[in-house]
């Protein structure tokens, strides 16, 4: 299904990491520290979208380690089996993959790595595709991460949230890399930096119960707008259901 434009108030987005087509979770963004959840992704996605979610986060995650998708078949296959928006993310640093994806029925495209290395292409989308534009910031430590968290750029993570917004992007995805996939709560500080950028934030990492959530819901008038929860749904920790009725 298509994004039919930003959603109002606070988006709880349950996550789907694919690598070799399966759904699987990364501590850190190590691929050797890897948990298979389920070798049926489609059937994660049915039951997300059940339970009530508004929008579901995809990442394809060989794509952002190879650098070019290699997920899009399950992506696309979860997005005519849903209807609710997909967010898709994972090595598209072309123009020709963001249209692949966009035309594929996925609502938004996340472009990580592109935002450092290619600015104009981040603009030339956002001009072409107004909305559907999202654009992921994984940072350690402040500092900015690429090549699926592989490569650290040294570039800050609130002046890179800064041009991102000035080229036009929608929404920001900020990951706390040292957060992801631990279940030791968001960076909420970092957050807070991020968007005071002004574009509107959504959390990533470290969500461990539906206390974190509230906190970050609490934020939403300083443009923590939502966020993605991953291990702690998998794991039975936070209740989706629950988490979803946060937003």
């Amino acid at each position: 299904m298509t994004g039919a434009g930003i959603d109002a108030g606070f988006l709880v987005i349950p996550a789907i990491d694919l690598r070799a087509g399966r759904c699987v979770r990364l501590v850190q963004g190590d691929p050797s520290r890897e948990t298979v959840y389920s070798d049926d992704p489609v059937a994660v996605a049915r039951s997300f979208a059940a339970a009530g979610a508004r929008r579901l986060h995809v990442v394809d995650l060989d794509g952002a380690f190879e650098g070019l998708p290699r997920n899009l078949s399950v992506a696309m296959e979860i997005a005519r089996a849903v209807d609710v928006p997909i967010q898709l993310g994972g090595g598209i640093r072309t123009m020709a993959a963001i249209e692949q994806v966009l035309a594929s029925g996925i609502g938004y495209v996340i472009l990580g790595t592109a935002a450092i290395e290619q600015p104009e292409l981040v603009e030339a989308a956002c001009r072409r595709f107004p909305g559907r534009v999202l654009v992921g910031i994984d940072a350690r430590d402040g500092r900015v991460a690429v090549r699926g968290w592989a490569e650290g750029t040294g570039r800050d993570a609130v002046d890179l949230a800064r041009d991102m917004g000035r080229l036009g992007v929608a929404q920001i995805i900020f990951t706390d890399i040292a957060r992801d996939g631990t279940l030791s709560g968001p960076n909420l500080a970092a957050l807070e930096r991020v968007a005071g950028s002004g574009v509107p934030v959504i959390a990533s990492g470290g969500v461990s119960s539906l206390d974190d959530l509230r906190e970050l819901a609490a934020l939403r008038d300083r443009g923590v707008v939502g966020a993605i929860v991953g291990k702690a749904i998998y794991t039975g920790a936070v209740d989706l259901k629950a988490a979803l009725a946060v937003g």
